[in-house]
């Protein structure tokens, strides 16, 4: 499966919003993920937390991040887990990024 995750920091709202998407069309199998349109992913969820939950998460260090972004409708596997709150505390730690999009396919992840 090929999935997307943009995840978007509203500083007036004092917000952090995820909102993930995927192919779900099989005749998109074939096509190469660089050939991809935005129009090609469906929307699957939207999770939005509060700024200063998130804030204190990323002082306890990257497992209690992963903890904090889990929830019952957004449940990425470890890897893109990590990898999304390393995403997540970039976009706390700089001044000038607001948003961050990931793209993360399964095939990358077995072996040949």
């Amino acid at each position: 499966m090929r999935q997307k995750y943009v995840i978007s920091r509203n500083d007036a709202k004092k917000t952090l919003k995820i909102r993930e998407y995927a192919i779900l069309d099989k005749n998109l199998n074939k096509v190469e993920s660089a050939m991809l349109q935005e129009g090609d992913f469906s929307f699957l969820c939207e999770e939005i937390y509060e700024s200063e939950i998130i804030k204190s998460s990323i002082s306890k260090g990257m497992s209690a991040m992963v903890e904090i972004l889990r929830t019952d409708n957004l449940f990425p596997i470890e890897p893109y887990a990590t990898k999304i709150a390393k995403s997540v505390k970039a976009l706390y730690n700089s001044s000038e990024n607001d948003s961050a999009e990931l793209f993360f396919d399964d095939a990358d992840l077995v072996s040949v």
